[in-house]
């Protein structure tokens, strides 16, 4: 009965002027203005954006160019200290650290927290490689790998790995818009093999 009165309704007009102002509401919500549209992710084979972010602990600063020539460059961002998985992704690291060392990998984990609320969390978990933080966004912006909302929290990073040759070329690039997925352990240590 209902339906059949809902038919009438959309047949004699009454209804598909409520539809349409409705569809026209979703499709302005679905369109962007190039301010809000999301950096793209930083690629294979381009140029690494430079990086200049606090270090945990420290009075001095992370840059990525300072490794230029040297050494190859790993850079974990992830969303939030203390929380589960990224906790188990920065322990991942610490227990397997000497694969990176033994490939003469510079690895810094990235976070939006504070450089005081990471370098307790680095104590805390006995991290042996540093911690810069990107408290202004400006890395995750630069590396697409900025989430404008997770959990109620707007700008965290998103679980990413990036691998940096000592050309300052990009070897290696996952960004995760799963929060739980790691990034590609082996995947980032055959980078670096090849580097």
């Amino acid at each position: 009965m209902q339906i059949a009165m809902l038919h009438a309704q959309w047949a004699n007009g009454a209804m598909r002027g409520r539809v349409c102002a409705l569809t026209r509401g979703v499709a302005a919500l679905n369109q962007t203005s190039p301010s809000e549209e999301t950096t793209m992710a930083v690629t294979v084979g381009q140029q690494a954006p430079d990086l200049e972010l606090p270090l945990a602990g420290s009075q001095e600063k992370f840059k990525l160019s300072d490794y230029r020539g040297k050494q190859p460059v790993v850079l974990l961002f992830f969303p939030l200290a203390w929380t589960s998985v990224c906790t188990a992704e920065m322990c991942e690291v610490r227990d397997n650290y000497s694969k990176y060392t033994d490939l003469n990998a510079k690895v810094v984990g990235i976070s939006v927290d504070s450089p005081f609320a990471l370098a307790k969390f680095k104590a805390e978990e006995n991290l042996p490689f540093d911690m810069a933080s990107d408290f202004n966004r400006q890395a995750v912006e630069a590396y697409g790998a900025k989430y404008e909302d997770l959990l109620g929290f707007k700008g965290v990073a998103k679980r990413a790995a990036f691998v940096i040759g000592k050309d300052g070329k990009v070897l290696y690039a996952q960004v995760n818009e799963d929060v739980k997925q790691l990034p590609d352990f082996a995947a980032i240590q055959a980078a670096l093999a090849s580097a």
